[in-house]
């Protein structure tokens, strides 16, 4: 075993250590997580569940092999909210359900006939701008969430007080970002939402008594189909979050990439990514039949592999019973719900700004050649597609909007249009993930 590795993969942690090192992951995990379900009006302690749930079935899919944990993900915020305006939670979780099974369909292809196809279907010039589009068509939502405004009246209530909150808060995490060293570094948003709490309580924002008055121990709002509701198929529901899937895939493959690399292990060679990628999927599944959002892999996790050395799928597992137990504290919940919208606008600012800036850097971290005029076309036609809120009307109760209608017409222009070679440009993360699988087997 590497010397710098302090605990492997399948090495059980000393019980007086096990505890802290789980204790990590959640804190890594906690911030982002409860982020998703308050800005879509699902519950946070579900989600924490779903979390939890959908680590262990991981972990499980993937033989206990692949030290990953797994979260609420940012990149369906969006269609969440729009299939929330639809059919509520209830229509959630049938979108939910279906980009799991679309992951689920993924991973087969891939046991089947290898990963060539889907390196071909979503090169770098479209997966780039599409993550663009994600981050800055929630920018809006980031600021009426941090000036109040108030969708009833149709103004903004005391902007400057609840801005003035939504700053500090961004100065936080900041800060934390920046400054912050070893783990700590790892969970800027905790600190964020912290300060900005006290400072929204400092300022009246903030309602003690539901949190004196929550009990210890509740029981989840559940969304269960067939126990709360009946499930009803939407298309629209459909065609707004399962194409989502199809980007997250292509996150998913970059984040086994820096993992593995982090292990020092091959994981998309072994257990494999068809079986990373079908956890994914399972998880997701999960978190549609109780009520909580897609889950993905999370990065500010593998940081904290990559700071501890710890690879312990064991402390993973902890983190994710952590997270489960987690949802059944009432006031954990309670002071979820008692956060301002303004604490969660401020940190909304940088992580929304974030998600468009990994776009951004996919594209030039594969040096894509904008001087290329399909290179030029198709991020250009994405944008603006995606941004400006294109939709087309299929039938009268049936349309392909946004995002979705972005990322199909960004596939449809790469497979159309001539010099395909560009949109992968000198350096890009499918011939990076052929590269390192041959190192990995040479070594």
């Amino acid at each position: 075993m590497d010397r710098n590795v302090k605990l492997d993969v399948h090495e059980v942690p000393k019980i007086n250590q096990w505890l802290i090192l789980s204790m990590q992951h959640l804190f890594a995990m906690f911030g982002a997580t409860i982020l998703v379900p308050v800005l879509t009006e699902l519950s946070p302690a579900v989600a924490l569940v779903s979390s939890g749930l959908g680590t262990l079935a991981y972990l499980v899919i993937t033989k206990g092999k692949i030290p990953a944990y797994l979260g609420s993900s940012f990149a369906f915020i969006m269609p969440v909210i729009a299939a929330m305006s639809i059919g509520g939670p209830e229509g959630v979780m049938i979108g939910s359900f279906t980009a799991g099974i679309i992951y689920g369909i993924t991973a087969i292809l891939i046991k089947w006939t290898g990963i060539n196809w889907i390196m071909n279907l979503l090169p770098p010039i479209v997966v780039g701008p599409v993550i663009m589009v994600i981050g800055l068509g929630l920018a809006g939502t980031a600021i009426e969430m941090a000036m109040n405004y108030d969708s009833d009246s149709g103004r903004y209530i005391e902007p400057m007080t609840h801005f003035s909150v939504a700053l500090v808060t961004l100065a936080i995490t900041i800060l934390a970002s920046i400054f912050f060293k070893g783990f700590f570094n790892l969970i800027p948003i905790v600190f964020g939402i912290a300060g900005g709490y006290i400072t929204a309580a400092y300022l009246g924002l903030i309602s003690f008594g539901e949190i004196a008055a929550a009990p210890w121990f509740h029981i989840p709002e559940f969304v269960i189909p067939f126990a709360t509701f009946t499930p009803q198929w939407s298309w629209s529901i459909v065609l707004i979050m399962a194409p989502i899937a199809i980007v997250t895939l292509a996150e998913h493959m970059g984040d086994q990439m820096v993992l593995s690399k982090v292990a020092g292990k091959n994981f998309l060679k072994e257990p494999g990514l068809h079986r990373s990628i079908l956890g994914d999927g399972v998880a997701t599944i999960i978190a549609s039949f109780i009520g909580g959002p897609p889950n993905t892999t999370y990065g500010e996790n593998i940081g904290v592999l990559a700071i501890t050395r710890v690879f312990s799928v064991f402390v993973v597992g902890g983190a994710a019973f952590l997270a489960v137990a987690f949802g059944f504290i009432g006031k954990v919940e309670a002071v979820i719900a008692s956060i301002p919208g303004a604490v969660m606008g401020g940190i909304s600012i940088l992580l929304f700004g974030i998600i468009a800036s990994s776009g951004m850097r996919m594209l030039i971290d594969n040096q894509i050649d904008f001087g290329v005029k399909r290179n030029l076309i198709i991020s250009s036609v994405i944008l603006v597609t995606g941004i400006g809120g294109a939709f087309i009307p299929v039938t009268e109760n049936l349309e392909i909007t946004g995002m979705a209608l972005a990322t199909a017409i960004g596939i449809i222009l790469h497979a159309v249009l001539p010099d395909k070679e560009a949109s992968y440009g000198n350096r890009s993360m499918f011939s990076s993930l052929d590269e390192q699988l041959k190192d990995k087997d040479a070594a």
